[in-house]
């Protein structure tokens, strides 16, 4: 039996001779994969905005709900929980005006 000049190497031998068009066809052919990889990843960090609304949507809903417990809170006399609430609305306020903010300046 003939000895394996591929000693301590896997036993695929190595081509030695490249065929210039099946280099010219992987060549186009990763700059295909790449270029629309490239193309998503462009439309993946593009949004129009409805997160942004949805946001704005939910901080209403819940200052809404604060007004209301603020409301509970002073009828009830609790003006230890009505300073808690009008806390919780002012961060809430201060959230939905950046939101807004936000919202106006990705539009312009």
């Amino acid at each position: 039996m003939k000895e394996s000049r591929f000693r301590g190497r896997s036993s695929i031998p190595r081509i030695e001779s490249v065929d210039p068009k099946g280099e010219l066809n992987m060549k186009r052919t990763v700059a295909g994969i790449l270029l629309l990889i490239g193309m998503g990843a462009g439309t993946m960090f593009a949004e129009d905005g409805w997160r942004d609304r949805r946001d704005i949507r939910r901080d209403e809903a819940k200052i809404a709900h604060d007004r209301r417990e603020l409301r509970r809170d002073l009828y009830y006399g609790d003006y230890r929980a009505a300073r808690h609430e009008r806390n919780e609305l002012r961060h809430e306020y201060r959230d939905v005006n950046r939101d807004r903010r936000d919202l106006y300046w990705d539009r312009r």
